[in-house]
């Protein structure tokens, strides 16, 4: 065998799965569809596309992709990193509900269970309260009052070396072990990539300490396929095909075995790999469950752009505090810094509840009460620096459904469609409140999403399971240990196993399950 373990992903979960593997004993290697980024290799501005957005196939290489279904439109991360590199540093444990969600497997108190993984993954990422006041936090506070819920207000949890501004000290986080870091500046930059190193990526942390301990990254390559070697179960090793990520025609096949493979593809990529595995003959005792239970943590984003520079938004980082307008809901201000403009083509004026049929005529009826402001809109020149995005997610239970189909050229390509008793929700009254709120509180525009306005389609940062955790194959694709169904040295650890929407930010649960997985998995034998 090349390896005795292959980590497809290096987000969180893959990072994770790289060191603790490492640490027993294994030799592992880890394959990035993305690049490998330098903090100072990324884009100053988001209107730098070749290093800003992941669209290979166009000749953009960037750390964020955007995917647009029937159901959904997704953002996610790209790079050697994952989602780390463009996420907005904030590390929450999930809401109480979560652990109690009838898919996990009975048996144990998961809240208990991951407790201490939490521990391990907050001293990992560095988790930090942030320090400082801001402009976003004095109006989120005043929501929070207008709500009557001022008690709910509280500075977030961040990833972020919030060190003597810009200046560079020796690692602080690992006794040495870690890299230098430089302490944060607050230009607001973090989910366009951080360029001063103070960001939390995990190439400053597990991956930086998995490839210490003989970890090979290999950036550059998309895997295509995971095929069984000898017995159908795995138990006899895998293949990995690997191609080169947006090649038209010279795909440069390649294929690594190992004893084992990790899939960390995050929650997008693992179901398209794993559905193709499915449909092609690869994989085929893989849970009929793939792709079921997928959850956008009931998520809904809007803006709010301010008239002037009276305040200054973007002086803070991505998310520095939130709200809860009640039990189900949280809501955070969120800045892109002062070179984020590119962003603002995916907004439009604000638009209410509607179907796909009514509310593109509500958004005609905005234009045509609100010309001017329509033309403010189409302005893309300072819009990062004055607005403030609105992030809205929910822990109710909600959920749609990828179903994979044979692409034109052979590949597999996946469809969204609702659950339909329990579908996503493609508007939150809340967050549309909020942004009344703050418009009103500022004079500022607020706007919808432009996918939201046109098509009924809500977005979310945040897309979760498919592959998700359960108590048999019958009702889960991993088990409790995050072991898939049906094979052995095949596990799945990352945001595709959630089981329920965690209704914050899932970083910090998505490591700590992964942790969770990790700790299970024997050392290796001398």
């Amino acid at each position: 065998m090349d390896y005795d373990w292959i980590v497809v992903g290096s987000g969180f979960g893959g990072s994770v799965s790289a060191l603790r593997l490492a640490e027993k004993g294994y030799r592992v290697a880890v394959v990035e569809c993305g690049r490998r980024f330098r903090d100072e290799d990324f884009a100053r501005s988001t209107w730098n596309l070749r290093r800003f957005l992941w669209a290979p196939a166009l000749g953009l290489r960037g750390i964020l992709r955007m995917t647009v279904f029937r159901d959904v439109f997704i953002a996610s991360g790209a790079g050697v990193g994952g989602g780390s590199l463009v996420y907005a540093n904030t590390l929450y444990r999930a809401k109480p509900a979560f652990f109690t969600h009838r898919q996990w497997p009975g048996g144990q108190d998961w809240a208990a269970a991951l407790a201490p993984h939490y521990d391990t993954a907050e001293r990992m990422l560095g988790a930090t309260p942030v320090p400082h006041d801001s402009d976003g936090q004095k109006l989120l506070r005043e929501m929070a009052g207008a709500m009557g819920v001022p008690e709910t207000f509280v500075r977030t949890s961040c990833a972020v070396y919030f060190g003597e501004p810009g200046v560079t000290a020796p690692d602080p986080f690992f006794g040495g072990e870690g890299p230098p870091r430089t302490g944060c500046e607050r230009c607001g930059a973090c989910m366009v990539g951080c360029r001063v190193g103070a960001k939390n990526t995990l190439v400053k942390n597990y991956l930086w300490l998995a490839e210490r301990r003989g970890v090979e990254v290999i950036p550059d390559r998309e895997v295509a396929d995971i095929r069984p070697l000898g017995a159908a179960d795995g138990s006899g090793g895998y293949r990995v095909e690997t191609v080169r990520p947006g090649a038209w025609l010279a795909k440069g096949r390649r294929a690594l075995t190992a004893r084992g493979v990790v899939v960390a593809a995050g929650a997008l990529g693992t179901n398209r790999l794993l559905a193709g595995c499915k449909l092609r003959g690869s994989l085929p005792a893989l849970s009929g469950r793939l792709g079921h239970l997928v959850r956008t943590n009931s998520e809904s984003l809007l803006a709010v752009t301010l008239p002037d520079d009276r305040l200054a938004p973007w002086n803070d980082v991505a998310i520095s505090a939130s709200i809860h307008p009640d039990p189900d809901t949280h809501i955070e201000f969120v800045t892109y810094g002062r070179h984020g403009d590119f962003m603002s083509q995916l907004t439009t004026l604000l638009v209410g509840d509607g179907t796909r049929l009514t509310r593109p005529l509500r958004l005609a009826g905005a234009i045509l009460s609100r010309p001017v402001g329509f033309l403010r809109s189409l302005w893309p020149f300072g819009w990062s620096r004055r607005t403030l995005i609105i992030l809205v997610m929910q822990s109710l239970d909600n959920a749609l459904r990828f179903r994979a189909r044979r692409g034109l050229l052979g590949g597999v390509r996946l469809a969204t469609e609702q659950d339909e008793g329990n579908p996503n929700p493609t508007y939150i009254e809340a967050g549309n409140r909020a942004a009344l709120w703050l418009a009103k509180r500022t004079g500022g525009l607020a706007q919808s999403m432009v996918l939201e306005a046109v098509a009924n389609i809500p977005s979310t940062a945040h897309i979760l399971g498919g592959a998700v955790i359960g108590r048999d194959a019958a009702s889960g694709v991993v088990d409790a240990r995050n072991r898939a169904f049906g094979y052995e040295n095949l596990l799945v650890c990352d945001g595709s196993t959630l089981p329920a929407n965690p209704g914050v930010n899932p970083s910090l649960t998505i490591t700590a399950i992964a942790e969770h997985a990790m700790s299970h998995v024997p050392a290796k034998a001398a």
